[in-house]
């Protein structure tokens, strides 16, 4: 087949006609072919690689392609035909289990000072020796300008021209594979950006049956919905087909609302598990949604949507609760040490409990779900910059803090994530960025930060979205990472990870196999696990002070593998013991805010009766 020969494709039911302009030394106009489902196609030869284009509707509106796979002008430029073809080197690769996603989530732009793809290559070694088995990118979309979270993105398809657009994506996706690192995007299928966002031009992608916070909701339930489903469902296919992608996280799925019989996530996840199936790869979805809705990630068989792994941020909202006494905003729900305890042996905290922040009942229970189920973390993108001041964790708790709240994730029986220079202490505020071109549309957004942090009761004026300073402060300093507290923080993480891998019961997230022990008056909790005739518990001391108790020790000879108190650690230095016997319980003088893991060596009682764990 001819490598020039180009297949021009738009589905345009809101016009009469669409004319492609090919833009060139001499720009030439050919009308596109309507047919009876309102799209407009035309094939066409001699249009190499890098030609560019526009569509203009009914001769009056010059469009880019709302299926554009590269904008290199922005989103109000002209569309790029681009070359398919790319050196693959990843043939042998099928992907990770769920249960050994160990997440590391990073927006592109502030990862490095240079902020591409390109750039990100050269830590991928550091992160896989490290401890991460998995890369999660932010949104990378075209979205307006150089600076974005990535939500504002208006071309599905395009990938960001500042981040070095989808040859740089492939080269990332490529080496990640090369060294035995998944990746995941981030998607947003919930809304558009307001900038750029030239769709309702076209046909019914938008609603006004639903609103969402962020602007019109996606057409995937109402007339000619199912045009609109196979847009977004394309999309999903084209990341994991074409850029080999091995997840998506897919953004606050509450506000993707559809009533139909046959949901849109319910046909996104068939037809994604489906081309898995036919890749002979490990392709998973995992939802974001503030719903507490266990049908996202239940089988269809038992009325679920067939979803792999929610984010959980009830976890997040009950530990940042505990460790920080914060009550404003939706951390009102939040603060009692039982829901932190509920976490660990659930998930979900709200499992149709009344919630004061919603003045509702809120949530289903996750109780019968295995814990890879579930993603966990105590900072991700939202809960650090959705701050007024995108203050890190490690600027608002003590350093023996950050050591617990590391353990809370990462020994946890649950998917563990990570957010960019967490692992080290990164003190660069991540607040939220923009560069939008539309004067109003900055002010709209300078005043929906304001009037979304008002319930929080955060005082002082925000810092500016659209002002540059803003996004450069939000860049990482990786030579922290070399030094002082910063190195051991980093190294505290790295032992937290090599444990977690090494330590069956620790690697098995089976919640079946994990008592969860809370002594709720000490702020003491207790997970014991286990796998086989190995026993691992692991004791986190909550309070500020030290605690004395008495806690159950599967009887058997024991060894501390970590104690964050220790000055390795650069605690205090801690009185637990190295080595010790239990004949089914010990006492222990737990120091203040601190995490020990140990681990039973030799038992002394047949490992099948329940009292030898």
């Amino acid at each position: 087949m001819d490598s020039n020969r180009c297949l021009f494709r738009v589905w345009a039911p809101a016009v009469s006609t669409v004319d492609l302009i090919l833009v060139g030394p001499t720009e030439r106009t050919v009308p596109l072919v309507r047919s009876a489902d309102g799209y407009f196609s035309l094939e066409l030869e001699n249009i190499p690689s890098g030609s560019h284009y526009r569509y203009l509707l009914d001769g009056t509106k010059d469009r880019p392609d709302p299926a554009s796979r590269f904008q290199p002008q922005g989103v109000h430029g002209v569309s790029e035909v681009i070359d398919w073809e790319y050196p693959w080197e990843d043939s042998s690769w099928l992907g990770l289990p769920l249960k050994d996603y160990i997440v590391y989530e990073l927006h592109v732009g502030a990862f490095t000072q240079e902020g591409t793809f390109d750039a990100i290559v050269p830590h991928l070694t550091e992160l896989k020796d490290f401890g991460i088995t998995a890369i999660e990118l932010m949104p990378v979309a075209q979205f307006p300008g150089s600076r974005n979270w990535g939500y504002d993105g208006v071309q599905p398809f395009a990938v960001q021209d500042s981040y070095g657009g989808p040859q740089g994506l492939k080269r990332l996706v490529n080496a990640c594979h090369q060294i035995g690192l998944a990746l995941i995007l981030d998607v947003v299928y919930n809304h558009l950006g307001p900038e750029g966002n030239y769709l309702a031009e076209f046909g019914p992608y938008f609603t006004d049956r639903y609103k969402t916070p962020w602007g019109p909701a996606m057409n995937f339930d109402g007339p000619d919905s199912d045009p609109v489903r196979r847009y977004f469902i394309d999309n999903a296919l084209y990341w994991i087909n074409d850029f080999h992608f091995d997840a998506l996280r897919l953004d606050a799925v509450h506000a993707i609302l559809d009533h139909s019989p046959y949901t849109f996530l319910e046909q996104l996840a068939e037809e994604v598990h489906e081309s898995a199936k036919k890749l002979n790869r490990q392709v998973f979805l995992f939802p974001e949604s503030a719903a507490n809705d266990s049908r996202l990630v239940r089988s269809r068989e038992f009325g679920g949507y067939g979803l792999d792994a929610q984010w959980n941020d009830d976890f997040h909202h009950a530990l940042r609760g505990v460790l920080t006494g914060e009550r404003s905003g939706y951390y009102v729900d939040y603060g009692e040490f039982r829901q932190l305890v509920k976490a660990y042996r659930e998930g979900f905290v709200y499992s149709g409990e009344y919630s004061k922040h919603r003045r509702r009942r809120h949530g289903t229970s996750t109780q019968d779900f295995p814990g890879e189920r579930l993603v966990v973390f105590s900072q991700n993108h939202d809960q650090v910059g959705n701050r007024m001041l995108g203050e890190r964790l490690s600027q608002l708790v003590s350093f023996e803090a950050l050591k617990l709240a590391a353990g809370a994730v990462i020994l946890s029986p649950f998917i563990p994530l990570l957010f960019m220079g967490e692992e080290y202490g990164e003190e660069a505020p991540f607040q939220y960025f923009i560069s939008h071109s539309d004067p109003q549309l900055v002010d709209a957004v300078r005043d929906g930060r304001r009037q979304e942090f008002a319930a929080f009761s955060w005082q002082g004026e925000p810092p500016d979205p659209q002002n540059e300073a803003t996004f450069l402060r939000a860049q990482l300093n990786h030579q922290l990472k070399r030094e002082g507290k910063y190195r051991v923080l980093w190294e505290f993480y790295r032992e937290l990870l090599r444990l977690r891998k090494e330590l069956s019961p620790l690697a098995e997230l089976n919640k079946e196999r994990c008592d969860v022990l809370g002594f709720d008056n000490d702020r003491v909790l207790l997970l014991r696990r286990w796998s086989g005739t190995d026993v691992v518990t692991t004791i986190f001391n909550f309070n500020g002070e030290a605690v004395s108790l008495v806690v159950p020790m599967a009887s058997g000879r024991w060894r501390k593998a970590l104690d964050s108190s220790d000055r390795r650690w650069q605690g205090a230095g801690g009185s637990l013991p190295v080595e010790f016997e239990s004949a089914g319980s010990v006492e222990f003088s737990l120091p203040p805010t601190s995490v020990a893991l140990f681990v039973r060596v030799d038992r002394t009682k047949n490992p099948g009766a329940k009292g030898s764990r």
